[in-house]
C-alpha cells in the first residue's frame, strides 16, 4: 500500500558467502573482540598479502560488516556492533572443529576456551562461570544459564538471547554497586541484559550493556588482561582473589 516501507525478506545466502571465506572468517573472528586492528595484524592472522586483505575487507566494509578509519598511514577495522560478534558465536556453535596441527595452535585454542571476549562482554570457561556466579549470588534471576538443546529446537532463531528473560535484582544492583558499576548509568539504546550460549562451554554468559559495563570494569580494575592473541584474555593474580572475595568465583580461575 502507499505510504507503507517496502518489505523485505533478508540476504542468508549473501551474509554467509562473505563469512564462508576462510580469510574473511579469521579476520572476522579477530575482530570478534570489539576492538579496532590494523589490516597488517589482519592480513596476518588470516595468512594472506596485505593486498589480498584489503581486497577481502574491502568486501566487509561493502557489506557493513566491518567499519575502517584511518590513523595516519594506517587504517584500522572493527566490526560494526555486537550483533555481527553474536552471529559469529551462534555459527560456532554448529560449525565443525578446526584441526589443531601445531603447538602453537594447541596453545591459542587452550586460551580462548579458558577465557576469551565475545565482542565486549566475556566468554569462555571465565564467561559462563562468571554468569553462574551471578545466578548464584542472586545478582540475576529467571534461568539456571545451562544451554538445553530441546529448548533450542522450539526457539525461533529471532528469538536467539532474548527467549529467557534474565533479569536484575535488587540485591544485584547493590553487589554490582560494590563493584563500582552504576547499573541505572547502562548504554540506553542497548537491551541491558541479554545472554549468548558460548560455543565452547554450551553453557550461556552475560551478553548485552551489563555484560558490557561489567567486563569493561574488570579491565580498569586490572582484574583481566588482554592475551598476545587476538581474543584471549588473562585473569590476573589481583583478578582472581577479587572475583573469588565478590563473586564467589574459584581461586583456580
Amino acid at each position: 500500500m502507499d505510504g507503507e516501507p517496502l518489505k523485505q525478506q533478508t540476504d542468508i545466502a549473501r551474509a554467509a558467502a562473505l563469512i564462508a571465506d576462510p580469510s574473511r572468517a579469521r579476520m572476522l573472528k579477530c575482530l570478534a573482540d570489539g576492538r579496532a586492528l590494523p589490516a597488517s595484524a589482519l592480513a596476518g592472522e588470516a595468512g594472506v598479502s596485505a593486498a589480498t586483505a584489503s581486497v577481502h575487507l574491502g568486501k566487509l566494509v561493502e557489506s557493513e560488516f566491518v567499519t575502517v578509519t584511518q590513523r595516519g598511514r594506517h587504517r584500522y577495522y572493527r566490526l560494526v556492533g555486537p550483533d555481527i560478534g553474536a552471529a559469529l558465536e551462534a555459527l560456532a556453535l554448529i560449525a565443525p572443529p578446526l584441526p589443531v596441527t601445531s603447538l602453537k595452535q594447541s596453545n591459542r585454542t587452550n586460551a580462548l576456551h579458558r577465557a576469551r571476549t565475545c565482542y565486549d562482554h566475556l566468554a569462555g570457561q571465565l564467561g559462563v562461570d562468571l554468569m553462574a556466579a551471578l545466578l548464584e549470588r542472586g545478582v540475576l534471576t529467571g534461568h539456571d544459564g545451562i544451554h538445553r538443546a530441546e529448548d533450542a529446537v522450539r526457539d525461533r532463531p529471532s528469538s536467539y538471547g532474548r527467549d529467557i528473560r534474565y533479569e536484575l535484582t535488587a540485591t544485584g544492583r547493590t553487589q554490582l554497586a560494590d563493584l563500582g558499576i552504576d547499573t541505572d548509568r547502562l548504554p540506553p539504546r542497548r537491551p541491558a541484559i541479554r545472554y549468548c550460549v558460548d560455543w565452547s562451554e554450551h553453557r550461556h554468559h552475560l551478553a548485552g550493556g551489563l555484560g558490557a559495563a561489567l567486563t569493561a570494569r574488570l579491565f580498569d580494575l586490572d582484574w583481566v588482561r588482554w592475551g598476545a592473541a587476538p581474543r584471549v584474555v588473562h585473569v590476573t593474580e589481583r583478578g582472581a582473589t577479587g572475583l573469588h572475595r565478590s563473586l564467589g568465583l574459584p581461586l583456580a580461575q
